[in-house]
């Protein structure tokens, strides 16, 4: 079979070396074919499937947007800007997008800067997925539409700042960071920090104010509940001290461990050749334990009878004593018309099967066999099966290698079991 399997493996080898020289030349031909392919299709984003839509979007002032740049999608690329013109009180600003992305309509649209020197985008800001969506042609007037603070605002509002500053403030700072020589190190980290933070804030201000909203709730629910906490805190500190008191106890149970799980194995490795039938059994058990539930049920806590076994049992341990009623009577009792065989004899019989009580008298059923709750289908195997042999026994019970041989009379006294 072996020979069967790679002669194919091997013909092809042996081919494809024959016809090196063709296999080269295509497979260079592959290489640059996929490579003009992903300089069109990855780098130059060309398409020519691809179908557009151009929306207009108007804003009081350009805000830095150019031609060419990117229109985004909650950040995520979804076109280019193809024209940016003016118009009698603003300019308009034409976004040419792929016609798969459903953008609704009267989203935010806002003019936004990849950092502090520009690198302007548009970028669309739906508040819902739902639609109506945009269509081609759809204007989007300035009601919608935001750009940067322009800088002669900033530079007004940089002024109002720099008004509020102690001077004697700052030289207290300046004298400290010339302490160190790293001090303009320093200083340029702070200043950096501080630029990523606020640009990073500027490109998510709605989250950034719902943070802020949302913490101040979180901060007051935290006030709120501090003393429970110092109480949880208390407690788990008593916890970890008794987790730390028993790490002895621990430390010797993981190190019996081995000892453990190598007996269990070697339980198991000497009783593997019976396991399997040990195991069906166990199946079979379980299943008849599970259909007999409402039989157990009624036998412990019982629905259709007074009285419970529970109850019985603890009746006869009360006042310091056990009780017990004896009846000095004989009492009916039923013949099971089954061979019996003298208790003398030890050979080990197998149980019989089939100990129906042919009498129907209930009073003679000390048991109450037939009247147990039975699952449903097996309401009418209370007596024996019909075309069966009565004196049927059991089936033998299974031999392994470590069974004690059970002859005529039992194992010898002084058997020693093989291993």
């Amino acid at each position: 079979m072996t020979d069967r399997m790679a002669a194919p493996v091997v013909g092809a080898v042996r081919t494809g070396y024959r016809h090196r020289l063709g296999l080269s030349l295509t497979a260079l031909a592959m290489t640059l074919v996929l490579g003009i392919a992903y300089l069109v299709f990855g780098v130059f984003e060309l398409n020519p499937a691809d179908r557009k839509i151009q929306v207009q979007v108007h804003f009081d002032q350009s805000g830095g947007i150019l031609p060419d740049r990117d229109v985004t999608l909650r950040g995520v690329p979804v076109g280019r800007v193809t024209s940016v013109d003016l118009t009698g009180d603003g300019v308009v600003a034409v976004a040419s997008i792929d016609a798969q992305t459903k953008i609704p309509q009267g989203a935010e649209v806002r003019v936004a800067g990849l950092s502090l020197a520009g690198e302007q985008y548009l970028d669309f800001r739906p508040s819902t997925d739902d639609g109506p969506y945009l269509a081609d042609g759809a204007v989007i007037s300035t009601s919608d539409t935001s750009t940067p603070v322009p800088l002669s605002d900033l530079m007004h509002n940089l002024d109002g700042m720099l008004a509020q500053i102690d001077p004697a403030e700052v030289q207290v700072i300046v004298e400290e960071l010339g302490v160190s020589p790293e001090a303009p190190e320093k200083l340029s980290d702070i200043i950096d920090g501080g630029t990523f933070l606020i640009s990073t804030l500027d490109s998510v201000l709605p989250q950034t104010v719902s943070v802020l909203n949302t913490s101040k709730v979180v901060l007051n629910t935290l006030a709120e509940g501090s003393p429970g906490m110092q109480t949880t805190s208390a407690n788990l500190s008593g916890l970890l001290q008794g987790v730390e008191s028993m790490d002895q106890g621990f430390r010797t149970f993981v190190d019996n461990v081995p000892g453990t799980l190598g007996a269990v194995d070697s339980i198991i490795a000497d009783n593997s050749p019976t396991m399997v039938q040990l195991l069906g059994n166990l199946a079979t058990v379980s299943q008849m334990a599970y259909v007999r539930v409402p039989a157990l049920q009624e036998f412990f806590f019982p629905t259709e009878r007074d009285g419970s076994t529970l109850e019985a049992i603890g009746s006869a341990f009360r006042d310091g004593g056990i009780w017990a009623y004896v009846n000095l009577y004989p009492r009916y009792t039923c013949d099971y018309n089954l061979p019996r065989r003298p208790p003398s004899v030890p050979d080990f019989p197998e149980p019989y099967l089939y100990t129906y009580c042919d009498n129907q008298d209930p009073s003679v059923l000390i048991r109450g066999a037939q009247n147990a709750p039975r699952p449903p289908g097996e309401e009418d195997e209370a007596v024996i099966p019909p075309g069966v042999d009565p004196a049927r026994t059991a089936d033998p019970t299974p031999i392994g290698p470590l069974s004690i041989p059970l002859t005529y009379g039992g194992p010898p006294a002084e058997y020693i079991h093989p291993r």
